[in-house]
């Protein structure tokens, strides 16, 4: 028996006519591949650079990741624009002058500017580093998308180590994640700390919250305290941790919180608690902005 295909007239012109999409101004445009990625969300691709121009008019230099993802990935020639950042605030927007074959220099059109950090500076304390399969990479990558302030793999009794090499692997990591979140602060990812200098940082924190099984539920918590400049959020390693490190954490001032009923990994708890606490203080920026409660309260 014959298969008859039924071709729809709109369907076959579809096919002969390029996907086409509208921009804001309402000129039509075709989709293309070739085009750098965040010029889809209206800005111009953005590079790390140590040090940026001093001034309009001047020169930077840059080479190798940098170097290679603007020639060989974007395909980024003479003329084009871009943005330049430093990782502490400082941004500049410039013109690519020349390409040579292992660097290329870029010519800054406007004076540098400095962006002040601003919102609660969370600090992350969590044992990871037992944790394999790139679940590390993850939890670091996710911690730097959010905004949190510092990474910090703390040492305890069932986490005692972590590898030089996956040290220098997380620093690549965030990196990269500060490019693609659009970040101008880069997350510090500090030396693994033991949890006996620890405990000094808890005790001189008034925000130090701890991810514990069966504790009072994090909003719960939430309900009675007062945004501060920074907080600390502290999660234990695969096994969690000691009862004597527990007792001896919440003897600093760290507030036990619940994340639910459900056991969660290190990963899961850590990036957990962060958005819950990046979304509490947006809602009591929100609610400052609005007059609706004490500025007083609110030290940001």
């Amino acid at each position: 028996m014959r298969t008859l295909a039924v071709k729809s007239p709109l369907f076959a012109l579809f096919r002969r006519r390029p996907w086409r999409t509208v921009s804001r101004s309402g000129a039509i445009r075709a989709l293309s591949t070739d085009a750098p990625n965040n010029q889809s969300r209206g800005g111009l691709p953005r590079f790390h650079s140590p040090s940026l121009p001093s001034s309009k008019g001047s020169i930077v230099q840059l080479q190798g990741d940098e170097f290679w993802h603007m020639t060989k990935v974007l395909r980024l020639r003479v003329g084009d624009s871009v943005e330049l950042f430093d990782g502490a605030g400082g941004l500049v927007e410039g013109c690519i002058q020349n390409v040579h074959r292992s660097c290329l220099d870029i010519i800054s059109v406007e004076d540098t500017k400095i962006i002040p950090l601003k919102g609660v500076q969370w600090h992350v304390y969590a044992a990871f580093g037992t944790l394999k399969g790139g679940r590390a990479d993850w939890l670091v990558e996710k911690c730097t998308e959010l905004g949190a302030c510092s990474v910090t793999p703390l040492l305890t009794e069932r986490s005692p180590s972590i590898s030089e090499n996956r040290v220098d692997r997380l620093e690549r990591v965030v990196l990269a994640a500060v490019k693609q979140c659009q970040r101008l602060h880069e997350m510090a990812l500090n030396p693994p700390m033991t949890f006996k200098s620890f405990l000094p940082i808890v005790a001189q924190s008034k925000l130090s919250f701890l991810a514990a099984a069966e504790a009072v539920p994090v909003m719960n918590v939430l309900s009675s305290c007062n945004v501060d400049a920074a907080g600390l959020v502290v999660v234990g390693p695969e096994g969690d941790f000691t009862e004597e490190e527990m007792k001896l954490m919440k003897i600093a001032g760290a507030r036990p919180v619940g994340l639910g009923p459900c056991r969660l990994r290190v990963e899961t708890a850590t990036i957990a608690l962060l958005s819950t606490l990046m979304l509490w203080c947006d809602a009591h920026e929100e609610r400052a902005t609005e007059g609706n409660f004490d500025h007083g309260k609110c030290m940001r």
